[in-house]
């Protein structure tokens, strides 16, 4: 399985209200295409999965809102590799932050566990599209159609439709992602280019930004581990 069972995200929140917490569960939108690119689809895939108010005890929340562009620039003190990170706005209003992890290996990280659940997982699309990749996005000409989706949905005029083509102009482009998400070919995606080991390290920075200054506390399950 690639997630949790409910059951578990259950006994958390349960002990939360118990202690007098309000008890939420939270995800970021994704980079990708898919079930979870944005917060309505992200809501029903949650849904399927069985994590409901019933099952949980708790309401879903997506933290970067509908489309992935909610999130607050946080500092991240001591950073080699960013100054800020962009984390899901509701994770950073949260007053304790609880991480439930599902233990497994990743194609990219080498490893997904609480790091890179914590990581990956508040960041929003724009800060997924930062760890992954210089943070610009890139066009793949062969499927490109022109059809100028990704002109429609940019505010800072990142994409431009040539002989029929895409391409990103970089200076403008601020690696928000909302060109990922609306393009009906695929076409666009970030720059996997990225060192793993450089992924690792952002990821582990962006980590920090969500859990400094704040109490925080994380569990991770080794449970429904796919063979490879």
């Amino acid at each position: 399985m690639a997630y949790l069972r409910p059951n578990w995200a259950r006994v958390v929140c349960d002990y939360v209200r118990e202690l007098g917490g309000k008890p939420f569960l939270t995800d970021c939108n994704t980079l990708y295409v898919g079930g979870r690119a944005n917060a309505l689809d992200h809501l029903d895939s949650a849904m399927l999965n069985g994590y409901s108010p019933m099952t949980t005890g708790a309401q879903c929340i997506i933290a970067d809102g509908l489309k992935g562009e909610d999130y607050d620039l946080v500092p991240i003190r001591g950073g080699k590799y960013l100054r800020a990170a962009k984390i899901g706005r509701a994770i950073m209003d949260a007053d304790i932050f609880i991480s439930l992890s599902h233990a497994k290996g990743h194609v990219s990280a080498g490893f997904g566990g609480a790091l890179k659940n914590i990581g990956m997982g508040c960041g929003s699309r724009a800060g997924k599209e930062e760890m992954h990749s210089s943070g610009k996005p890139v066009v793949d000409q062969d499927k490109c159609i022109g059809c100028g989706k990704c002109v429609e949905n940019c505010a800072h005029n990142g994409p431009h439709i040539e002989n029929g083509k895409c391409t990103i102009l970089k200076y403008k482009c601020t690696g928000c992602g909302r060109c990922i998400n609306v393009c009906p070919m695929h076409a666009i995606h970030a720059d996997y280019a990225i060192a793993n080991e450089l992924l690792n390290c952002k990821i582990a920075e962006y980590a920090k930004a969500v859990v400094d200054g704040r109490p925080s506390f994380h569990i991770a399950l080794a449970l429904d581990v796919s063979p490879c």
